[in-house]
C-alpha cells in the first residue's frame, strides 16, 4: 500500500538522465500484465532525442489547438495549455509511447464480440501502464500519463514514422521529479464500492441463533 499511494504523476522532471538499465526494468514489469488469452497486445516505443520530441510536438500542437478551438477555449487558455503541454514533452528525459497491437488477437465472425476482444486489448494495455508506473516508482523515477496520443494516433504515427498497425494510447513520461507534484483527492472507499452480500439490518443469515 505504501507503493501504491506514493506513486505519483509528474509533470516537471530534472535533466538528469534514466540510466539504461532502470529503463529496461520499467519495460519488463509492462511484460507482465494480464491480457487476454496472454496474447501481450501492446507495443511500446521507446524516444529521448530533441529531434523526435519536437516534430512529434510539432504535429501534435496543431491537432491540440484544433480541438481546443472545437471546444471554444478562449485564445490564453490555447496558447497556456499548448505551451504546458509542449514542455511535458521536451523537459522528459524519456518518452514510452504505449501502442495497442491487434494484429494477433482472436478473430470472431461478428462485430459485437470482435469489438468486446479490441476493448479487453485497451484493458490490458492500461494494466501494462500501471505496472509501469509503480515500477518506476519503486525504483525511485516518476512518471506523468498523457492521454493526448489517443486523439489523434495518425498523426502521432506520421510524427514518429511509426507502423500504421499500432495504434497510440498514451505518453508516459519518465525521468526524476523536479518538484513535487500537487496531488488529487480520492474518493472515499464508499463511494466506489458497492457491496450486494452485505446483509440488510436486522436480516439473519443461516446459522444465526437468536
Amino acid at each position: 500500500m505504501t507503493l501504491l499511494r506514493s506513486r505519483r504523476s509528474v509533470r516537471v522532471f530534472q535533466e538528469r538522465p534514466v540510466p539504461e538499465a532502470l529503463l529496461e526494468q520499467v519495460l519488463e514489469a509492462a511484460r507482465w500484465a494480464p491480457s487476454p488469452h496472454g496474447r501481450q497486445p501492446w507495443r511500446f516505443v521507446i524516444f529521448s532525442d530533441r529531434e523526435r520530441k519536437e516534430r512529434l510536438i510539432e504535429r501534435m500542437s496543431a491537432a491540440w489547438e484544433a480541438q481546443l478551438r472545437l471546444d471554444q477555449q478562449p485564445e490564453e487558455i490555447i496558447a497556456l495549455r499548448l505551451e504546458k503541454s509542449r514542455q511535458r514533452i521536451r523537459q522528459a528525459p524519456v518518452l514510452i509511447l504505449a501502442c495497442l497491437y491487434l494484429e494477433d488477437l482472436d478473430r470472431y465472425p461478428d462485430a459485437e464480440r470482435q469489438e468486446n476482444e479490441r476493448i479487453m486489448a485497451i484493458q490490458s494495455l492500461g494494466a501494462a501502464v500501471q505496472n509501469m508506473l509503480l515500477m518506476a516508482y519503486e525504483l525511485g523515477l516518476d512518471t506523468g500519463w498523457m492521454c493526448a496520443p489517443l486523439f489523434c494516433p495518425t498523426v502521432v504515427c506520421e510524427a514518429l514514422e511509426l507502423d500504421r498497425r499500432l495504434h497510440p494510447q498514451a505518453l508516459i513520461t519518465l525521468g526524476y521529479a523536479a518538484a513535487d507534484p500537487k496531488r488529487r483527492p480520492r474518493l472515499p472507499l464508499e463511494t466506489l464500492v458497492i457491496r450486494l452480500d452485505r446483509r440488510r439490518s436486522g436480516e439473519r443469515e443461516e446459522g444465526d441463533v437468536s
